[in-house]
């Protein structure tokens, strides 16, 4: 009963310390907070905070966030006449393409937005050709809509930020594959 009541009494000690105890619930952490930079994006400026705001309102490991005056951005984002592209320098950074060409072709321009961050938060393409795959890109219909992760790429960004895997440098290139 006297060890009982002590290891009670030690439990509560820690937890009113503020330790946390084996077996207890891990406390839920802050999520990683990525700045952007958009201000080179030209005419794309409005669809890339649209392409954050889609995965902010999914993701919970990670916030994608304008850049504050003073700060130096994790993630630029440029406009061009080029296919849309990213370029990862390590995960959560890199550059971003909004291209031209898949625009003009009709692609969805919020769609392109989220597929290219979604490079930056460490997802490949998976030319699926399924609209429901945020990633499958150009692989889709041109008539896609859909801007918004699966729940497969969801969960990848919420583990490769609540672990905070190291990823290679990487190009990815917005391009229908050749027939």
């Amino acid at each position: 009963m006297l060890l009982r009541r002590l290891a009670a009494a030690f439990v509560a000690a820690v937890a009113i310390a503020g330790v946390q105890v084996a077996g207890a619930a891990p406390a839920s952490a802050a999520p990683r907070v990525l700045y952007y930079d958009a201000s080179q994006a030209q005419e794309f400026v409005a669809v890339v905070n649209q392409g954050a705001q889609i995965w902010n309102s999914r993701a919970t490991n990670v916030r994608l966030e304008p850049v504050p005056a003073g700060r130096t951005p994790n993630i630029r984002v440029y406009a061009d006449n080029g296919w849309p592209r990213a370029q990862t320098t390590s995960l959560g950074n890199g550059r971003v393409w909004m291209g031209r060409q898949a625009v003009n072709q009709g692609y969805h321009p919020p769609r392109i937005a989220a597929h290219e961050l979604g490079h930056i938060l460490g997802l490949p393409d998976r030319r699926t050709g399924l609209c429901a795959d945020l990633m499958s890109g150009s692989s889709a219909p041109i008539s896609c809509t859909n801007s918004y992760p699966n729940a497969r790429e969801l969960a990848q960004v919420e583990a490769n930020f609540r672990t905070s895997v190291a990823t290679a440098p990487q190009t990815y290139v917005w391009q229908p594959a050749l027939s």
